[in-house]
């Protein structure tokens, strides 16, 4: 699974960042073709170099290439041209395979 998490930065007012990602955002990010999961986490405690992060989206394709494709379509593009319009804290894209690790 190849996915990209967006490291969203503290907002000047975090009520309208919450309110703008979840009416208009994830509406519109909704529409991007091709992707298979989708997570949000609020951070609730940090340490070291990633403390300010405010919220993190991830979204997964199956392959680098499949999320390539997602993020060119038109719609990816509106999505992350939309970003520009709430995110007041700064947001950082890190792309990358993840790997489960078998616990058993």
């Amino acid at each position: 699974m190849y996915r990209v998490s967006v490291l969203y930065g503290h907002p000047e007012n975090p009520e309208e960042f919450d309110s703008y990602y979840e009416k208009v955002h994830i509406p519109l990010a909704q529409r991007m073709p091709g992707l298979v999961r989708w997570t949000l986490t609020k951070p609730d405690r940090q340490d070291g170099e990633m403390a300010g992060v405010y919220l993190i989206a991830d979204l997964y394709a199956e392959t680098k290439e499949k999320l390539d494709e997602v993020l060119a379509s038109p719609e990816g593009q509106a999505a992350a041209a939309d970003v520009a319009n709430f995110a007041t804290g700064g947001a950082t894209f890190v792309f990358g395979e993840e790997r489960e690790i078998d616990l058993s």
